[in-house]
């Protein structure tokens, strides 16, 4: 019978584990935000440099999940392809398989505590002192560290009291194989980490509960639970999350069916690889170099298939993507990482511009009401959307830099309402045609100079800050013209005081909407550059 004493140290030492697992996720990702950036922006010049850069961020910072929302933000954002993404994820496979040697190779080999409360002490020291900055965040993962190998040690001492009180799934049965793999699909599910369902197989292993090949049963049902994460994370999300999340699931089903079907002879291919490497002779180190090697086989295996699997995906979840109602950038998987939740975040207040810029050009040309209702429709399913994403991010431990760009892109949003609220009050009024010539051309010079300002608005036309203020000055200039023709036409009585009012309120609005719109133009430039 199981002592409630061990019983208790297991569930300390696991969530010992599991929090300075967060802990030091956070803090790396804080820490090395840019850095990812960077890193994961040069990434699609070769397979072989996307694989390697997935590789390397996930061995930095600790967590496939935080590199995986990653990718999915930077395809969202249109940094980068589909193609070149896979094999990012692909690389975080391989990457993660570092906590394995983490565990085998220093956990489970030298006397941690001695190593842990330091780390821990420092890294709280760090925190305190560096509240909102890079030490601060230097300082939460170092103290993640030193929880993670305290958690380390108490399963140590867990397993050690539970040798011979229990017994795991023992033998080379099919039933007891797939015994073994639910096992450790059930750990990842439960937990939400595959780091964690590692470090306690390799722990029951280096204790002697379970065997070599039952082990690496288990290590490969651990693969295939993060699958059930992956699909968790993008209900409702974009279709590019679901098309990366795709690809993370075929990896790993794949991956692991081969595994299991080659696992006897990849066992006994270790042992081998093991003494050719002079890695010490334990069972932990083993199933560490298993979980590496099969990730590295399922990377060969996708070699050959990555091009069908883009273009597969590349046709699937296609229905969302035509609904311009929907946000097409924000994701709730990529708020894990503020730097990138920014950005996707910048590019959809950039998308309600484009809607408000489009409502205003359709005002300036005399449409009714009524044909801007659908934009108008557009324009509020982005703007709740947007709210929402905010409200989740502000939530998150961000820079300061973080938080003023934040407020900088909600104050974009605000001239993005003002602007299509002003179009809207434009189109309303009917379009004056006026039999008078003078009134004719200074409207039709009004309209020109606005055309061009909206032009220049266009996000997707090259920032031109010294072009963009001369075309503001024209229109104003314009505007004052045909506001003294108005006033004169009415004077004058050559046109109705009702008309003029009415004629003076619709160009009020229109201008309304275009000095909105060249606020937003000039600080969406400056936010996307920060």
């Amino acid at each position: 019978m199981m002592e409630w004493q061990t019983l208790g140290t297991m569930a300390g030492g696991l969530g010992l584990f599991l929090l300075g697992m967060g802990l030091m996720t956070d803090g790396l990702k804080l820490a090395a935000g840019p850095a990812l950036h960077r890193i994961l922006a040069g990434a699609t010049r070769t397979r072989a440099h996307a694989l390697g850069s997935g590789l390397l961020v996930t061995a930095l910072v600790q967590s496939s999940s935080a590199v995986t929302v990653a990718v999915i933000g930077f395809v969202n954002a249109g940094l980068l392809a589909l193609g070149p993404a896979l094999w990012v994820l692909f690389g975080a496979n391989v990457g993660t398989t570092m906590t394995g040697w983490i565990v085998a190779l220093v956990g489970l080999k030298f006397k941690i505590e001695v190593l842990a409360m330091p780390l821990a002490g420092l890294g709280a020291l760090l925190r305190l002192m560096g509240e909102g900055r890079r030490s601060g965040a230097i300082g939460t993962a170092l103290g993640g560290f030193g929880l993670l190998f305290m958690g380390i040690a108490l399963l140590q001492q867990a397993f050690a009291g539970l040798a011979g009180q229990i017994n795991l799934p023992q033998g080379e049965g099919v039933l007891v194989v797939l015994a073994q793999l639910g096992i450790g699909l059930l750990m990842t599910v439960l937990m939400q980490s595959s780091s964690a369902a590692m470090a306690i197989t390799l722990t029951a292993a280096q204790g002697g509960l379970i065997g070599l090949q039952g082990a690496a049963a288990v290590v490969i049902g651990a693969n295939i639970g993060t699958t059930v994460t992956a699909l968790l994370a993008v209900i409702g999300a974009t279709p590019n999350a679901r098309r990366a999340a795709s690809a993370h699931v075929v990896f790993n089903l794949l991956t692991g069916l081969v595994a299991l079907l080659l696992l006897p002879w990849l066992i006994a291919a270790l042992g081998l690889l093991r003494e050719a490497l002079n890695l010490p002779a334990d069972p932990a180190t083993e199933l560490a170099l298993f979980h590496t090697v099969f990730n590295l086989i399922g990377v060969l295996l996708m070699w050959p298939l990555a091009g069908q699997l883009t273009r597969w995906l590349q046709q699937r979840f296609r229905v969302r993507e035509e609904d311009e109602a929907q946000p097409q950038f924000l994701d709730e998987t990529i708020l894990a990482v503020p730097t990138l939740a920014l950005d996707a975040l910048a590019r959809e207040v950039s998308r309600t511009g484009q809607v408000a810029l489009r409502m205003t050009q359709a005002a300036l040309t005399g449409a009714a009401a009524a044909t801007l209702k659908t934009d108008q429709a557009v324009f509020a399913s982005l703007d709740t959307a947007i709210e929402r994403f905010v409200e989740r991010l502000r939530s998150a431990s961000m820079t300061q830099l973080s938080s003023a760009r934040v407020a900088v892109l909600l104050r974009i949003q605000r001239y993005h309402e003002a602007a299509a609220e002003a179009a809207l009050a434009a189109a309303a009024i009917p379009l004056l045609r006026p039999a008078d010539a003078r009134l004719t051309a200074a409207d039709a010079a009004f309209v020109a100079a606005a055309s061009a300002l909206l032009l220049r608005c266009d996000p997707s036309v090259a920032p031109d800050a010294i072009g963009l203020d001369a075309d503001l000055a024209a229109m104003e200039a314009r505007y004052e013209d045909l506001k003294v023709d108005l006033l004169a036409a009415g004077a004058a009585a050559t046109l109705a005081l009702t008309d003029m009012e009415l004629a003076l309120r619709r160009c009020s609005a229109l201008r309304r909407a275009l000095q909105q719109l060249h606020k937003s133009r000039r600080r969406l430039t400056d936010a996307r550059e920060s």
